[in-house]
């Protein structure tokens, strides 16, 4: 009986699980002029779990000869890469495939041929998207991953195309996909892989040829924050901070990087401190287009995006997750995976809220989104009591610096990291120096406020928090608890008086009263 039991309750289990594989998971993917991407998620709490991302370099727009005609070694190279993401979508219902072609399927005049092969291997139907919707789909993915609301300018560079566009929210309202990419400027203006000042400038005078058009219309229009959403960005982003500077971008900065290439004189012998293999051959034209953009926009600065194409796809499949707040929505996502105490990280957060809005005054902490990022953190610092208690600060940093954070930057999910491993027991300066756009003084003043606000709740029940006032002197806090309230909450005294001397054990100043 105990057997037959077992398994009936197997066999429901995997009823479940077939019944969650086909209702839950969703594959987009990218038919680019440079590579092809496969992405496959699923949606669990109210946000998506990406289980599986593929790339091959296929160089698709290589292989368009001067007749606009693809070669039959590029088709090849790409039935080849389907043929392999095929085996992945076989358990998929086709309802949650979407496949899309872009710029060097729309230029090839033999496109057809190539389709009807491909539409063959994949058992689905492809379709060739415009260069504005390329552009709206692009926007879209930068939207629901990213948490900004002000007027944005996003930028792509791809293998064939580039899309610029500006827009607020997920609305755009200019944009534009041009003639140009870093595969067909590689070919044309890097001939023999030669690194010369004078390759640069003509790939760089090309690029400015193109944007010129766009310049009137998208500067009076206007927008607060750039954000680049192409392998390219990734690429400036990874070397920059490899070479010990913050994640934004600059002309200077772009051009300095540009000399470190010229430098190398040819292809062959680039290397950059943090520019990887995969990304090195379409490195020089990438930058020379972007180089061109910052010219002739005026761009001051721009950051990685958290998504791009696939990622607008794939929301454009989920219309029920385009309502929620990006951050909000990864938050609230994490809070149900690892099972935090909702109502007490809450308590937390609220807590926070009242001693930073007491230090704002004397301690700007609204730089580099600073309150929100302090009510993400204390939201989740409970995330790593899921693996054990005693050591679940580190356990949750941890967590936190491998998790897919839509709505959060590098640079903001490493501020995080930094204050759930610091809201408890001893303090890592090691961990707050590594802040690459966050100061980290700035760090260090959350980590202050958050650690104490988990001291101050540590009865986890609303009716015994105490009323508490703080300030600063420069670095200096003092806190003041009403009259007799230690002499009554020995315990919270006592942990008040160990964070004294854990804070002073980090060079700060605590004072108790």
């Amino acid at each position: 009986m105990a057997q037959d039991r077992l398994e009936t309750d197997l066999a429901s289990l995997t009823s479940l699980a077939d019944q969650s594989l086909h209702g839950d998971i969703y594959a987009v993917i990218d038919l680019g002029s440079n590579s092809f991407h496969m992405l496959m998620v699923k949606v669990i709490a109210g946000s998506v779990q990406v289980i599986g991302r593929v790339k091959r370099k296929v160089r698709l727009a290589a292989g368009l000869d001067q007749q606009q005609m693809l070669t039959n070694d590029a088709m090849t190279r790409g039935w080849e890469c389907l043929a392999l993401f095929a085996e992945r979508l076989q358990d998929i219902p086709s309802t949650h495939i979407r496949i899309v072609g872009t710029a060097t399927l729309r230029l090839a005049k033999n496109s057809a041929l190539f389709l009807q092969q491909a539409e063959a291997i994949v058992g689905q139907k492809i379709q060739i998207i415009t260069g504005e919707e390329e552009a709206r789909l692009i926007y879209l993915g930068v939207t629901h991953t990213s948490t900004h609301h002000d007027k944005r300018l996003v930028i792509d560079i791809g293998g064939a195309s580039t899309e610029v566009v500006v827009g607020t929210d997920h609305t755009p309202s200019l944009l534009v996909s041009l003639n140009m990419g870093c595969v067909t400027f590689l070919d044309k203006y890097f001939a023999n892989h030669v690194l010369s000042q004078t390759n640069f400038e003509q790939a760089i005078a090309a690029a400015e040829q193109q944007v010129q058009p766009l310049v009137k219309s998208y500067q009076e229009h206007g927008w607060q924050l750039a954000l680049g959403a192409s392998g390219t960005v990734q690429a400036m982003q990874e070397i920059l901070t490899a070479q010990g500077t913050d994640e934004h971008i600059t002309l200077p900065r772009l051009e300095s990087i540009m000399q470190q290439a010229i430098a190398c004189k040819v292809l062959s012998q680039l290397t950059i401190t943090g520019l990887v293999q995969e990304r090195k051959l379409a490195f020089p034209s990438g930058l020379a287009i972007l180089i061109a953009l910052f010219r002739q926009l005026n761009i001051k600065a721009m950051i990685l995006s958290g998504g791009a194409l696939r990622e607008g796809v794939l929301y454009s499949l989920l219309p029920q997750l385009h309502q929620a707040d990006v951050r909000n929505r990864t938050v609230q996502s994490l809070m149900i995976r690892y099972f935090i105490d909702q109502q007490h990280a809450l308590r937390v957060a609220e807590v926070t809220k009242d001693l930073a809005m007491q230090l704002e005054p004397s301690w700007d902490l609204n730089q580099f989104d600073g309150h929100s990022l302090l009510n993400s953190g204390a939201l989740l610092h409970e995330i790593g009591l899921l693996i054990e208690y005693k050591n679940h600060h580190h356990h949750g940093a941890y967590i936190i610096t491998h998790a897919e954070m839509p709505g959060f930057t590098r640079a903001q999910q490493q501020l995080i990291i930094a204050l759930i491993h610091n809201h408890r027991a001893d303090i890592n300066n090691d961990i707050i120096s590594k802040q690459t756009m966050t100061s980290v003084l700035l760090a260090q003043r959350l980590i202050r406020i958050l650690r104490l606000a988990v001291i101050l709740c540590l009865r986890r029940k609303d009716e015994a928090l105490p009323q508490v006032s703080i300030k600063s002197e420069a670095e200096r806090l003092v806190i003041t608890l009403p009259d007799g309230w230690l002499e009554q909450h020995p315990l919270m005294s006592a942990e008040l008086e160990q964070e004294v001397q854990y804070q002073q054990q980090a060079g700060w100043q605590l004072s108790v009263n």
